[in-house]
């Protein structure tokens, strides 16, 4: 992968200034904010070509410059500095070109953290279908790794403080919303949780006091808390196999009937982190499902509650 230099936010934010939409021009359609919002977010060329990788190409196919540069086209990407001082943090930011509809996905990803490739991709694909999707790193650093003995997750996971967690959610979430005011598009956004991201998605929802979330996508979360549902105010949809033992259907099931407007996806045979983690991209139809599922509730969920509160 090529190397760039991370872009502070308030840096991305003072390179586009010049071209944000004003929030007095309310009279221009939704669809004309988007499309400008799109344009307004716009990265060097150094920095889009980081995200040519999230592209699968198949062996032995040669990819010319001129394509190269088409293929990055369909989503921009930046890496960036959230906050000042002690409470910065690195983030990385999905952007849809041609088809942004102007909605924003904050993205909270499992243990193994926002550069492990298999988030990246699903991220991706999220991007692809029009979002703009943000995924912070939740372990500032320090993610999970697939070499480390089992017996010491619990041990790496007690150094990852929960209130920094939910502090550094929240610094993102203001991020988000303080991006899209500017632009006079929405101040909605949508909430993807997998696995350890499950649990925070949980509780992000619950302290939602200013109701910046539309809805969330919860997949296979653990270590959720059932006692918080009567507190979560937007529809989820959770998404899960009847053979994780970290995620039971149980749970799931319980958090259905006192989450208004919230949705079970049981896949019979499926295991922790299948939707995410495919067996084959090619090949594996419920991971290809779940991720159908997921766009048509973002459409539903998010995308309606966008157009509904800029009309």
């Amino acid at each position: 992968m090529l190397a760039a230099p991370a872009t502070t936010a308030s840096g991305v934010v003072s390179s586009v200034a010049s071209h944000r939409i004003h929030a007095s021009q309310r009279s221009l359609s939704l669809f004309q904010r988007r499309r400008n919002y799109a344009s307004s977010l716009s990265v060097p060329r150094h920095v889009r070509k980081l995200f040519c990788v999230q592209v699968k190409v198949p062996d032995g196919v040669n990819i010319e410059q001129g394509e190269e540069d088409e293929t990055c086209e369909l989503v921009n990407g930046v890496d960036l500095l959230i906050g000042e001082g002690e409470d910065t943090i690195h983030a990385y930011l999905l952007k849809a070109v041609k088809n942004n509809n102007g909605s924003g996905v904050l993205f909270l990803s499992d243990v193994f953290g926002f550069e492990d490739s298999a988030t990246r991709d699903f991220a991706y694909r999220v991007a692809c279908n029009g979002y703009n999707v943000l995924v912070p790193d939740l372990f500032r650093g320090n993610p999970w790794r697939k070499d480390q003995p089992r017996s010491q997750f619990d041990k790496w996971l007690q150094t990852q403080i929960p209130l920094r967690v939910s502090k550094d959610i929240d610094l993102c979430t203001k991020w988000l919303i303080d991006e899209f005011k500017s632009a006079g598009i929405s101040e909605k956004l949508g909430l993807i949780g997998f696995c350890f991201g499950g649990g925070r998605l949980i509780e992000t929802l619950a302290r939602d006091t200013n109701s910046n979330f539309a809805t969330g996508v919860c997949f296979y979360g653990t270590r959720m808390d059932p006692s918080l549902c009567n507190q979560l105010q937007v529809p989820v949809l959770f998404i899960s196999g009847d053979e994780d033992p970290l995620c039971p259907v149980s749970v799931l099931e319980e958090m259905e009937r006192n989450i208004k407007g919230a949705k079970v996806v049981v896949y019979r045979g499926r295991g922790h982190g299948f939707a995410h983690r495919p067996e084959s991209q090619e090949e594996d139809k419920e991971a290809e499902d779940a991720f159908v599922v997921t766009r048509t509730w973002l459409q539903e969920k998010l995308l309606a509650s966008v157009a509904r509160s800029v009309v």
